[in-house]
């Protein structure tokens, strides 16, 4: 009985040794770096951006709140090791590359050919998309992005001590704690894009302009993703 009780207490150590919590110093100083990287002008900045302004709060937080969880994805992947292998392989990489770039260049001409339908007037009219959807093609463009592989690849290990648990584990917590502060960025910047593209809108031809310069965005990311090397 001495014997069982002593191997449970045994593995239970062991298992609290691998699977510790971030440490306070450990957690203040990533979380000061990720709100510092993420609120810096990038790519989900912009199209969150372009899509508050040209659609409204609520579908700019929807499509930045999908940006914010496909960091999930990458999590994921970085802390079983894929990201690793994706990175290594330059095939599958490229790969990877030109399907999200034509996924926004994709987003970008959508938003061309909408000639302003998609606009939101000063009386709160709902725009032509669900904020399902728009949240969808938030998450979907930020998961196949490999720029944010190689970010997540680069960046995360750089706040994994050593000795301190299991390096996946700590890997998990990391990129949770990076979902969960763009989650709250990226809705502000809806929230507040959503609130200009509002006051824009009540300019006359301001809705046609706002998607023209949403699909430019767009477009312009995708291009660049596609032939960056």
């Amino acid at each position: 009985m001495f014997c069982r009780h002593g191997e449970r207490s045994g593995i239970m150590a062991a298992f609290a040794r691998e699977f510790t919590m971030l440490s306070p110093d450990q957690f203040l100083a990533f979380l000061a770096a990720a709100v510092l990287i993420t609120a810096s002008p990038g790519p989900d900045n912009l199209m969150v951006l372009g899509v508050g302004m040209s659609r409204g709060r609520r579908q700019g937080m929807a499509f930045g709140l999908g940006c914010a969880l496909g960091c999930l994805t990458h999590t994921v992947l970085a802390t079983i090791g894929v990201s690793a292998l994706l990175a290594a392989s330059p095939t599958a990489f490229t790969a990877l590359k030109v399907v999200g770039g034509l996924y926004l260049v994709w987003l970008g001409i959508g938003a061309l050919r909408s000639r302003g339908g998609a606009r939101v007037d000063g009386a709160g009219a709902l725009p032509d998309e669900s904020l399902l959807r728009l949240f969808g093609k938030g998450l979907f463009a930020n998961s196949i992005n490999p720029k944010v592989v190689l970010f997540f690849l680069s960046f995360l290990p750089q706040f994994i001590v050593a000795g301190q648990g299991n390096a996946s584990w700590q890997t998990a917590q990391l990129g949770l704690v990076f979902t969960a502060q763009a989650c709250v960025l990226f809705c502000l910047l809806g929230y507040f894009s959503g609130a200009v593209g509002l006051w824009l809108n009540r300019r006359p031809r301001a809705g046609l302009w706002l998607d023209r310069v949403a699909g430019t965005i767009f477009i312009g990311l995708g291009l660049r993703l596609i032939l960056a090397r």
